[in-house]
């Protein structure tokens, strides 16, 4: 089985044991409430947490038991994409989902921008991709048969 089966599906690891539940990758953000907006409004998460209260610099969103972390360090520490340092490794997230037709329509309904539209791609992958409001570039994907 590739790693890549073998990820969506952990119950096929014989004898693992399951002890992780979730990851929640932490992107470094230009501008916390312009992220916490378009995580919002364009993708469906809610807002988990904001902090410090008084003065908030970092959060975190989440959708259907995944999660993200934003954080706004400086104004001269500015986020930095995979893609921008290494082309070909485009995704900074990958997130398995179960339907990706319907978030698809969902997602052009809300008026994201696409960087790969719904289509096959790496050895039986069903998805797309798409760009964050700092260019962090997320894929939602599942493994199915071409």
């Amino acid at each position: 089985m590739n790693s890549t089966k073998a990820a969506a599906n952990p119950s096929n690891q014989e004898g693992a044991k399951r002890n992780l539940a979730s990851i929640s990758p932490f992107f470094i953000v230009k501008d916390l409430q312009a992220s916490i907006a378009y995580y919002s409004e364009r993708l469906g998460f809610q807002l988990d947490f904001t902090g410090p209260a008084d003065d908030p610099y970092y959060a975190s969103v989440s959708r259907d038991g995944i999660g993200i972390m934003l954080k706004a360090i400086l104004p001269d520490v500015l986020p930095c994409p995979n893609h921008t340092r290494h082309e070909w490794a485009r995704w900074d997230a990958y997130i398995y989902t179960l339907d990706p037709d319907a978030l698809f329509d969902e997602f052009s309904q809300r008026g994201v921008s696409f960087v790969k539209k719904l289509s096959f791609i790496d050895e039986g992958l069903w998805g797309f991709e798409l760009t964050d409001a700092d260019g962090y570039v997320l894929a939602f994907f599942q493994v199915r048969n071409s």
